[in-house]
């Protein structure tokens, strides 16, 4: 094999909401904080341990401006994008560094938006069966119109 890959992908939930940067020429980008969980037990003392990782994501561009309308503290989000370390020297001279996920597709999963308009729309809480069609409700459920 002759090249090399550089991708990630996490399924997460945001550590809060996207903070946004903008620059001169119209670019912007967008960070946020995306936490993992793996959940195992311990062998010796069969507790449950949760550990949490913490990454840094990176958006650009349009898809910041979409992250940030959509997206809030708590939401889960699929990401995919590579790594990427940079460092820079802080105003006390020290020099700091940091790894990030610089995203290059993403699909939000749920929303706290969405949520919120769901339990709104329907205070019961129960799934709404989106397959009814009224106008055929008469016809046995193998019977196909068509």
């Amino acid at each position: 094999m002759n090249g090399t890959l550089n991708k990630v992908m996490l399924i997460g939930y945001l550590g809060d909401d996207v903070k946004m940067h903008y620059f001169d020429g119209g670019n912007c980008i967008g960070r946020f904080q995306l936490a993992t969980n793996e959940v195992y037990v311990n062998k010796t003392t069969n507790e449950k341990i949760t550990s949490t990782e913490w990454h840094n994501l990176v958006v650009r561009n349009k898809a910041a401006e979409i992250c940030e309308k959509y997206l809030s503290k708590g939401d889960k989000i699929y990401v995919e994008g590579r790594i990427k370390s940079r460092q820079w020297q802080a105003e006390d001279g020290s020099v700091k560094h940091t790894v990030e996920i610089q995203v290059t597709e993403f699909t939000f999963l749920t929303t706290k938006k969405e949520a919120e308009s769901n339990k709104a729309s329907d205070p019961s809480g129960t799934a709404k069966n989106t397959n009814f069609d009224a106008q055929n409700k008469d016809l046995p459920i193998n019977d196909l119109p068509f």
